[in-house]
């Protein structure tokens, strides 16, 4: 399964559910606060802005944001919200695309650095945020935690969401630390969709030594984007990194 493969037309179509889901107001709500409080009144920049969950009312909140994105048709669907003057965006991959200028922050939501899929790749993703960044700039990644302890010995599968009408199944392999996101979506009459995305889970003390890798000091991790204290139990995290305030 490749990204450019994954996040097609069909995929674009079906992204954006206004209002539930990861567009919850009570879901983006606090994760634009928290970056419009990061982004000081500099430039942002999005790494995989997709269709503009986040960008766009980021960008009504005074913030001057711009982004990367792999996949035309999100950015199409992204451009029926805001045009180019608004939301510039280059197409590329984010761990090797450059967009023009420098910003006071970078960021990546939602677990979208495990869309690389391999460490390389992710450590990529570091330093070319770096790249972006003017000194003193931050990189913020909002993550989930593996949850291999749900996975006894020898299962290879875990539920890690149900309700009426989906599930949501991931399948390990722990050998590669790469896990397979399945989405099962029930429809009327018995019909069934299946949306699959792989991915490479990083751990919290991996992810800070991609960021050592590429420059960057940790600044602060919570447990959410409304900033709780990230324990053991823990789900998932939004970290935030930062470079030296005097040099790249």
């Amino acid at each position: 399964m490749r990204q450019d493969e994954i996040w097609g037309e069909e995929t674009a179509r079906n992204y954006d559910t206004p209002g539930t889901g990861m567009f919850a107001p009570d879901v983006l709500g606090p994760a634009v606060d928290r970056l419009a409080e990061l982004a000081d009144g500099g430039r942002a920049l999005e790494f995989a802005i997709g269709t503009g969950r986040v960008a766009v009312p980021l960008a009504r909140r005074g913030v001057a944001v711009s982004g990367i994105e792999l996949s035309p048709p999100m950015v199409d669907r992204l451009r029926a919200k805001a045009d180019d003057a608004t939301i510039p965006v280059v197409t590329g991959d984010m761990a090797t695309a450059r967009a023009p200028g420098t910003f006071r922050l970078v960021y990546l939501v939602y677990n979208t650095i495990s869309n690389l899929l391999t460490q390389a790749e992710q450590v990529a993703c570091f330093r070319n945020a770096a790249r972006h960044l003017e000194p003193g700039g931050r990189f913020v990644i909002e993550l989930w935690v593996p949850e291999l302890r749900k996975l006894p010995p020898g299962q290879e599968a875990v539920v890690f969401h149900s309700e009426s009408g989906y599930i949501g199944l991931d399948t390990y392999d722990v050998l590669r630390q790469q896990v397979v996101s399945h989405h099962f979506r029930f429809a009327e009459g018995g019909r069934t969709r299946l949306f699959r995305t792989p991915h490479r889970y990083i751990w919290p003390s991996e992810l800070d030594l991609m960021a050592q890798l590429a420059g960057f000091t940790p600044e602060s991790r919570h447990a959410d984007w409304r900033g709780a204290e990230f324990t053991a139990e823990s789900r998932s995290h939004v970290s935030v990194y930062r470079l030296p305030a005097s040099e790249r």
